[in-house]
């Protein structure tokens, strides 16, 4: 890039590191900037010339502090497409339209963008980062809600693992009648719905968007703590508990009105229930608290999973 394409890279950059809460200083050439955070070092490079990002690439560069010396971590904005710099975090313009983009929001609600350079591995930004597959494919809810965009909807940064949390989604049909003197109660209904396979509670899930392909390598999964029978004669009393009806029947007798309270329930064996197991992926956050953040509709648990929970 020339001179006034990289002035303006450089500036944006800054704009961006400055959303995240760093403090921006400018560095003599072949460099552009330094980043300074929370005793952590970061220094820019945005440059389409191969040899100076090889040049940038292969040093390593130290920041003196009263405490010693630590090491910078090196990030590489370029619109050369491929390129090789394996010990740099790398930006192109995916990268970078993006986070030019989420820093103009995080300004304008006051807030802190989060950009998470921390443990990405060499040459690969965040937000180019992949997770490889395990071989073992289960019936989930696509991943839709990236690491970087879990913690940010999380306000909170700390160890991220992946895990697939076990569901049970079922379809019932009822079916029948109790009859009563000259009252008839029909239980005719069809509904489906899902529990948590873990502690048993009762939760939405577009089973239309199941996935049936590998999960990560990374990912954890969780076994049920319900089994499927458990879970079967729990949704069999909930479907009984919500066809339930509570009859009053007025009947005379010579000057007299009596009302007589009758439950009806429908018939066990007139009610089927199709069930099956679906993972939903969720990332939790382990900092300074534990936050859980749904991966595939970004919406925050409202409580964490128990930490007695069993790893496949």
């Amino acid at each position: 890039m020339d001179n006034e394409l990289r002035e303006k890279a450089k500036n944006e950059m800054r704009l961006i590191l400055e959303a995240a809460g760093y403090t921006v200083s400018d560095v003599d050439d072949p460099l552009d900037l330094s980043a300074i955070r929370e005793g952590g070092c970061l220094l820019v490079l945005c440059s389409n010339d191969e040899n100076a990002i090889a040049g940038f690439n292969k040093t390593n560069y130290n920041l003196k502090t009263e405490g010693g010396e630590i090491g910078c971590k090196k990030l590489l904005f370029t619109l050369n497409d491929p390129v090789k710099a394996e010990r740099c975090v790398i930006w192109g313009p995916v990268e970078f339209v993006r986070y030019a983009g989420e820093a103009v929001l995080a300004r304008m609600l006051d807030r802190e963008l989060s950009i998470a350079f921390e443990g990405a591995p060499s040459g690969i930004s965040p937000a180019r980062e992949e997770q490889m597959p395990s071989g073992v494919s289960i019936p989930h809810l696509p991943i839709k809600v990236n690491k970087q965009q879990a913690e940010r909807i999380a306000g909170t940064q700390g160890t991220m693992n992946l895990r697939f949390m076990p569901h049970w989604v079922y379809h019932f049909v009822s079916s029948g009648e109790q009859v009563y003197k000259d009252h008839h109660i029909p239980f005719d209904a069809e509904g489906w719905g899902a529990i948590n396979a873990i502690n048993g509670m009762k939760v939405e899930i577009d089973a239309k968007a199941v996935d049936n392909s590998e999960v990560p390598g990374d990912a954890e999964l969780l076994k049920p703590h319900l089994s499927k029978d458990e879970a079967t004669e729990k949704i069999f009393g909930e479907v009984i508990e919500q066809l339930t009806q509570h009859v009053r029947i007025k009947q005379a007798k010579g000057d007299a009105i009596y009302y007589e309270e009758k439950v009806m329930k429908p018939d066990k064996k007139n009610i089927s229930v199709e069930i099956e197991e679906i993972y939903i992926p969720v990332w939790q956050i382990r900092g300074k608290k534990i936050v859980e953040v749904n991966a595939f509709t970004g919406e925050t648990l409202s409580q964490p999973m128990d930490e007695g929970v069993e790893i496949l």
